[in-house]
This record gives structure tokens, C-alpha cells and sequence, in this order.
């Protein structure tokens, strides 16, 4: 049975009013202000990710490519050697079999012209990927310095909360301003 006398708690009037007429005023605008941070960090987060793990996988094509065109150079080598072989050959065999050192000395002439030119373009796609590389982790750290800065303005925001200083609502409106502006920088990529 209930006597119809209720006690509220010092805070309850807050509450319940904060309940009929929604959040006003400093502590709603925060609230709305640190949701869209947190959104926009996130998304900027995860460009940071998969910007950092496309320069890797091109590092590591670089790489790939770099061996490839040592393989190359070490098959060059190799038919160097036995061209080089096949010269000193020539000056020391009997002058029958001179001819067939010849043709070697031509073939392998022959053979090494393909495989320097496959070297050689070994090593501009591993420069091409090593760019890219570069370039890719340049554009990372645009985004982890977006979401570093997005990051600062949450924080501010939850001290402007507590401290209910307008003046840091701003300041959080502010730093909030230089993230989403690097962002843009990040996704333009500047």
C-alpha cells in the first residue's frame, strides 16, 4: 500500500527531467559531439590499418621482385662464366674444335641479352613496389595522426564534461577540427 508520499534523492529532479525533456545543454551537445568522434575515429582507424597492411604487402612484393631479378643476375653470371670459359677454350683447343667454342661463345652472347633485360625490368618493379610501399606508409601515419588527434578531442570532451567548462567544448570542437582536417589530407592523399 502506498501512502502517496515519495522522498526523491538530491540527484533524482535531475534525472527524471533529464528523462522527459531529453539531454540539454553542455552534457547532451558532448554526448553527441564525443558519439561522432568516436564514429570518425574508428573509420579513420581502420584506413590506418589497411593502408599500413597495403604498404606491407607491397614491401613484400618488392622484395619478391628484388630476388627474382637476383636469380636473374646470377643466371647472367653464370652464362658470363661460361662465355669467359668458352673464350679462354678457344685459345687453347686444338683448331678443330675451335668452331664449336665459337658457337658457344655466340650462343651464350645470345642467351644473356633476354636475361639482362629480364633483370633489369626485376628491378624496376621492385623500385615501382618499394615507391608504392613508401607512398602508402606516408598516407598510414596521415591517418594515425588523424586518429591520434580525434582521439585528444574525445579526451577533452570528457574533461569538458566533468569540468563543465564551455571554453574546453570548444577547445574539443577545435582539435576535433585539425583530426577530420589530416583525415582529409590522409584520404585525399596528401
Amino acid at each position: 500500500m502506498t501512502s502517496g508520499f515519495h522522498v526523491h534523492g538530491p540527484h533524482d529532479h535531475e534525472v527524471e527531467h533529464a528523462v522527459e525533456h531529453g539531454a540539454r545543454g553542455m552534457t547532451g551537445q558532448l554526448a553527441v559531439i564525443t558519439a561522432v568522434l568516436a564514429t570518425v575515429g574508428a573509420l579513420f582507424s581502420y584506413m590506418g590499418g589497411a593502408t599500413q597492411a597495403d604498404a606491407a604487402l607491397a614491401k613484400n612484393d618488392a622484395a619478391i621482385r628484388k630476388t627474382e631479378a637476383s636469380d636473374q643476375w646470377n643466371f647472367y653470371q653464370a652464362k658470363n662464366a661460361r662465355q669467359a670459359i668458352a673464350e679462354v677454350a678457344l685459345d687453347i683447343v686444338p683448331a678443330e674444335r675451335r668452331d664449336a667454342y665459337a658457337k658457344n661463345i655466340e650462343k651464350y652472347k645470345a642467351d644473356k641479352e633476354p636475361i639482362k633485360a629480364k633483370a633489369e625490368e626485376l628491378e624496376e618493379q621492385a623500385k615501382a613496389f618499394d615507391e608504392k610501399s613508401e607512398h602508402l606508409m606516408h598516407q598510414h601515419h596521415r591517418w594515425a595522426e588523424a586518429t591520434t588527434t580525434i582521439q585528444v578531442a574525445i579526451a577533452l570532451a570528457a574533461i569538458a564534461l566533468l569540468t563543465r567548462r564551455r571554453w574546453l567544448e570548444w577547445g574539443t570542437l577545435g582539435v576535433a577540427s585539425v583530426g577530420v582536417a589530416i583525415g582529409v589530407a590522409a584520404f585525399l592523399k596528401v
